[in-house]
């Protein structure tokens, strides 16, 4: 799967005082059967474009003023088409050269401290991979899932390689396993899985232990102490 992708960037330095460097930028990814469209701002997105949905997503924090973004989707779909277009004439141009390709790393844990039949999410965090198109799913008990799971848009690295994150909610069960596969170009067909098991850690009894022997010891001591205190009496 061949990949365009466009990444712009605009620098602007405010106050003449103190310079304030800030980065805005925007990103174009398409395939065949894929494609992205997002804007962000100083590394956090701002707003992408839903091809599923047909619409465009704010994703700017709560604390933000009110962004809109009007006409974007539409011109996110005009975009894309003209890149599709692109990509086939670059790719007979250049005889599909081989991608430069970067493996995935994965890590799973969950978002919060776990606790028996408490709702949590598992969080899959994906990095390191270039280029941007790969597939995440998970399973429970070696039995797949798809319920309560949710994916990230792609989000750049300084390197040019990118980060993705898949969430899972969950109610941690004793004895429960669940793995996060991951399917990338650069592992040339063998998934990457990571998996992790519900493990509550129970109150330590340590404490309790030596708490009961020091005190046991000290019994004896002061036993030991007045019987030859009382030996020594009978003496004199």
């Amino acid at each position: 799967m061949e990949l365009y992708i466009i990444i712009l960037a605009l620098t602007v330095v405010l106050s003449t005082d103190a310079e304030f460097v800030h980065e805005d930028f925007a990103i174009g990814i398409c395939s065949d059967t894929e494609a992205e469209d997002m804007y962000g701002f100083d590394g956090e997105e701002l707003w992408h474009a839903d091809f599923n949905q047909k619409k465009g997503v704010e994703t700017l924090p709560d604390f933000g003023d009110p962004i809109t973004f009007p006409g974007f989707y539409e011109g996110s779909v005009r975009n894309t088409a003209i890149r599709r277009i692109n990509l086939a004439t670059w790719t007979k141009a250049f005889k599909s050269p081989p991608p430069e390709m970067d493996a995935p790393e994965t890590s799973i844990y969950p978002k919060d401290d776990v606790q028996l039949d408490v709702k949590n999410t598992l969080i899959c965090h994906v990095t390191g991979f270039y280029p941007p198109s790969l597939r995440i799913s998970w399973t429970k008990n070696n039995v797949n899932v798809t319920e309560g799971m949710s994916l990230s848009q792609y989000r750049p690295r300084a390197d040019g390689t990118f980060n993705i994150f898949s969430t899972l909610k969950f109610t941690p069960a004793e004895g429960d396993i669940y793995s996060c596969t991951v399917n990338h170009r650069a592992l040339q067909g063998q998934p990457q899985t990571k998996t992790w098991d519900v493990d509550v850690a129970l109150p330590g009894v340590g404490p309790a232990v030596f708490c009961g022997v020091g005190l046991t010891l000290g019994l004896l001591g002061v036993a030991t102490g007045t019987f030859f205190l009382v030996k020594g009496n009978n003496c004199n």
